[in-house]
């Protein structure tokens, strides 16, 4: 292994962390100049780019929706609305082919009027009249917002209403005259990582600086902020304060300002609904394992009773994948080697023993009972897109898999259910199937992984993605851009669940938390080699992408083993890993990868950081970085900085940023298409073609 680059402060391009310096954009320009001479000037880029948007603003894509109250919110993209409108409409009309939108803020014309980039960033409607709104406005897709307040009657922003400048603000309803905001107020205000620090009671008609304390946290924090349960009979405000990204406090706050702390451990995913206190502890607690489901009866459990109700107890191949309440039951959702099941809980009557069981399928046990929600097809994923626990048991549900176009049911627990949508094939799957393997990592650890593809035949282009960070799952989903721009053009295409990740829960992520990170690249590694020796692919003819984390994982297989791979993307990637902490919202990571200012975590870092570990006199393989001026989340100097040291070490690289988009990438559908058609064409290239014809930026 190559000795690690000193510090940052040898760091020769640590003038490309200025995101809009002068120098360092005129760098970005001449990068995206080469990587469009190499990939979209061909013959066949830009009817790529057609093929793809128009799956993107395909009118018959299922729009999602948020019930609040009795209508149905969706926001929506297409061609005629590239920044897209919020609109609402009832259910009746929902049911129906076209069904008759009622546009309440086209984000195209405003930002006309205004000369603004603006990108959607949600809206927070007020129960339980549902007219006064806190709308959140992006520039250029960052995650930085301005905050401004909307009438739903008057269909216009209010003048005098609740508004707050760009920051990361975390704001919620109180009441019609108050809300609970977080945000940038000046020196002091915000942690190490960007975040509100403090959560103040914020008055209509009253300057923010003269809003109430309500709590404040340390610098060293992620965040501070609360919010109200505006339930009927069970209004309750909480105060959250996050340490970091696993380890967080909750408390109940009194009329008085008091808080009183919920006593679960700091690593526990807790939440309340009406009598409910349900708590997912990431570690044994008492007398039950990493990744349960635990019920107690919320006032029990603030007087000491700490006798739980077991609601889901997980084993070897299935994990706990979220939870949500309708008015009178609990849908609980779980994974089975990454494929989806979804439970129906029912509470019994107070007293009764609250016990659930574990994992099966048994209709009662204890004082609650258990059922089966829907169907599932062997690999897919089920989703509740929506309940509405305020009116009744109203549920939405999507199902999709790799090859499986999404489909959205509705329905009511204890009624027949609904198909409301029906989205239609975007690609052409004839002759593809999805299969599921396991590879056996460096430990010995079995890893799960699908293929999606034709099988059988010679080995040929293959496309391997995956994650392995911050507990989060890979499920199956069924992708029209990479349906279109890879599987029907006869790719294969591979989702590895690497540790790290949460496919098998707490501790799947666990065991590749900061040194152990490696366990998740040997995973990784061994999918690609057990690709080979099935004969999907050849290492040749394998490509691996991944954004953020992802692309984290892509610049330690560029390092670690680039002999396993023909082309390597990394979108947005995390890729200094000496630096991270000091760069927009690095600091909130540490508890992921490590404190690279503390010498018991510096070494790993310094050994698992791409950036610094590249090296001249290896053969890499062609590399396309992609990253976006305003992410705001992940710095752009992470893939600027590993471009130019590729470029300055002889390496074959490209290198495109978007001005806008954030940390997606991209601010709408045309830049989706075009990055994805810069992908697919690399990738298509690189992995097709002989080695002296491969795509790559020349060296400086």
């Amino acid at each position: 292994m190559t000795d690690v680059t000193d510090t940052s402060d040898s760091d020769p391009y640590q003038w490309l962390e200025e995101v809009e310096g002068e120098r360092a954009l005129a760098w970005v320009r001449e990068r995206n100049a080469e990587t469009r001479a190499a990939l979209a000037d061909g013959e066949g880029f830009g009817a790529l780019v057609a093929e793809l948007r128009e799956v993107l603003d395909a009118p018959d894509r299922i729009p999602y929706t948020l019930r609040r109250g009795p209508y149905l919110y969706n926001f929506w993209r297409d061609a005629g609305h590239p920044r897209g409108v919020w609109r609402r409409t009832t259910l009746e009309q929902y049911r129906t082919d076209t069904p008759d939108w009622d546009v309440l803020l086209d984000l195209d014309a405003l930002a006309a009027d205004e000369g603004e980039d603006w990108t959607w960033g949600g809206a927070l409607v007020l129960r339980p009249a549902f007219r006064h709104v806190l709308v959140r406005l992006s520039r250029g897709g960052g995650d930085a917002v301005v905050v401004r307040e909307y009438d739903l009657e008057k269909r216009a922003f209010v003048p005098d209403g609740f508004r707050l400048p760009e920051a990361k603000t975390r704001i919620g309803w109180i009441d019609e005259d108050h809300v609970f905001v977080g945000t940038d107020t000046g020196p002091g205000s915000l942690t190490d990582s960007g975040y509100p620090r403090t959560v103040r009671r914020w008055r209509r008609g009253t300057p923010l600086a003269a809003a109430e304390l309500v709590h404040e946290g340390g610098v060293s924090d992620l965040s501070v902020f609360a919010w109200r349960d505006p339930t009927e009979g069970f209004v309750r405000d909480f105060v959250s304060q996050w340490r970091d990204f696993f380890h967080h406090e909750t408390h109940l706050l009194a009329a008085d300002g008091t808080l009183r702390r919920i006593d679960v451990p700091d690593d526990a995913d807790r939440a309340v609904y009406r009598e409910w206190l349900l708590v997912t502890p990431k570690a044994p607690w008492l007398g039950q394992p990493a990744g349960s489901l635990l019920a107690f009866r919320f006032e029990e459990f603030l007087a000491g009773q700490r006798e739980p109700g077991v609601l889901f107890t997980p084993d070897e191949r299935t994990a706990l994948a979220g939870h949500t309440w309708t008015r009178n039951h609990l849908l609980v959702e779980t994974l089975q080697d990454v494929a989806s099941r979804l439970h129906v809980l029912t509470p019994g009557r107070p007293g009764a023993d609250s016990g659930a069981g574990g994992n099966g399928s048994g209709t009662r046990a204890g004082g609650w009972t258990r059922r089966e929600l829907a169907d599932i097809p062997p690999l897919a994923s089920a989703t509740l897109t929506d309940t509405d626990p305020d009116t009744g048991d109203e549920y939405f549900l999507s199902l999709t898999g790799h090859l499986l176009p999404p489909t959205l049911h509705r329905g009511e627990i204890g009624q027949p259910g609904e198909r409301l949508k029906q989205a239609p094939e975007r690609f052409d799957a004839t002759g593809l199937t999805a299969r599921q393997y396991f590879a056996v990592s460096a430990d010995g650890t079995r890893v799960p992984y699908t293929v999606v593809g034709r099988s059988g035949g010679l080995p040929g282009p293959a496309l391997l993605t995956g994650y392995g960070g911050f507990e989060v799952s890979l499920t199956p989903s069924y992708n029209t851009v990479r349906g279109r721009a890879w599987l029907a053009r006869g790719g294969t295409y591979v989702v590895a669940g690497i540790r790290g990740g949460g496919e098998y829960g707490p501790r799947w992520h666990r065991a590749a938390l900061k040194a152990e990170r490696p366990r998740a690249y040997e995973d990784f590694e061994a999918v690609a080699r057990d690709l080979v020796e099935r004969g999907v692919t050849t290492s040749a003819g394998l490509g691996i992408t991944g954004g953020s984390n992802g692309g984290l994982l892509m610049g330690a297989m560029l390092v670690r083993s680039p002999e396993l791979f023909g082309a390597i993307v990394a979108h947005v990637p995390l890729l200094d890993m000496l630096r991270f902490h000091t760069l927009l919202a690095g600091a909130s990571w540490m508890a992921e990868y490590g404190d690279p200012d503390d010498p018991a975590d510096r070494p790993h870092l310094a050994a698992l950081s791409p950036y610094h570990r590249l090296a001249a006199d290896r053969p890499y393989p062609p590399v396309l970085l992609t990253t976006s001026t305003r992410d705001d989340r992940v710095h752009p100097g992470h893939a600027r900085k590993t471009a130019a040291r590729l470029r300055e070490l002889g390496h074959r690289v490209l290198l495109h940023e978007t001005l806008s988009g954030g940390h997606a990438g991209a601010a709408d559908n045309e830049q989706v298409a075009y990055n994805s058609a810069l992908e697919h064409t690399f990738l298509w290239r690189t992995l097709a073609a002989p080695a002296t014809d491969r795509p790559g930026g020349a060296a400086d």
